[in-house]
């Protein structure tokens, strides 16, 4: 069974980079952390990976809307050789591989038009904008996941607890039409819940009101998932703040946090299909 390879990217403001690592890692993938400029350098190859991660942060301090700048120079930047970085993405995708986004990269994947991607263009379809309690949202949510979903990322996953760290994670798709195409595909892959463990317009439940309560998106072909959510902030059942209690009331739990369950899946996925 071949090993499976996680890139994690950092630099510009990235900042989750250890803790996505750490996921991986724990889910049973080598990782390495690897700034952005020795990928477009050409000193590291994307394609050397199965997964390629890109976490959360400031990129660029957020200055232009969240992600907007970062999200350009991965559809802009020429590399060390003159390739276009954003061709060097699609070719990965085309070699079958995977790319998760949480939080800053979910907004880099979705302003440079790699989710949803609903038309196969690469165009930006939506955007994502301030919360719209007008305010930075640090809190745990739950988020129900779509069973019609078909991304390995969430395989078997109902629910699952995980703290969101934003100000800008509200989703807006740019018309109806990209929106009908969103829902009658499934890429609205995974909603905040509420207490019920159905999706949400609820607040503080739905931490910042976005469009079908969408809590993370997968393209058409599954590859490509993001989420607002930091599911590499909950690797263990110790982060949780309420774990004493989870513990009490099931004391033959498992130690591993809900987050974990992400990565493991993508790495079984990778494993099973080698």
């Amino acid at each position: 069974m071949k090993d499976v390879k996680g890139l994690v990217v950092t630099g510009f403001g990235i900042n989750c980079e250890e803790e996505m690592a750490a996921a991986n890692r724990l889910a049973g993938a080598k990782a390495d952390i690897v700034h952005l400029s020795e990928v477009f350098n050409e000193r590291t190859s994307i394609h050397d990976y199965d997964i390629l991660n890109f976490p959360g942060g400031f990129s660029f301090g957020d200055d232009l809307g969240s992600a907007k700048v970062l999200g350009n120079k991965f559809r802009f930047k020429r590399m060390a050789s003159g390739k276009l970085f954003l061709d060097e993405l699609k070719k990965f995708l085309n070699e079958g591989k995977y790319m998760i986004g949480v939080c800053n990269g979910f907004q880099a994947l979705v302003k440079m038009g790699f989710l949803p991607n609903a038309s196969g263009n690469f165009e930006q379809e939506a955007t994502i904008t301030h919360n719209s309690s007008g305010k930075f949202e640090d809190r745990w949510v739950t988020c129900c996941v779509n069973p019609d979903s078909k991304t390995p990322f969430i395989k078997d996953i109902i629910t699952l607890d995980m703290p969101v760290r934003h100000g800008e994670g509200k989703l807006i798709f740019k018309d109806e039409a990209t929106r009908q195409i969103i829902i009658d595909k499934n890429l609205n892959c995974m909603s905040y819940a509420g207490k019920n463990g159905q999706p949400t317009t609820e607040y503080p439940q739905n931490p910042n009101g976005s469009e079908l309560n969408c809590a993370g998106l997968c393209d058409p072909s599954g590859q490509v998932f993001g989420l607002m959510p930091h599911p590499e902030a909950f690797l263990s059942v110790y982060n949780h703040p309420n774990w004493g209690k989870k513990k009490r009331q099931n004391p033959n739990m498992s130690d591993e946090g809900d987050g974990l369950k992400i990565f493991k899946n993508i790495v079984n996925h990778i494993k099973e299909n080698s």
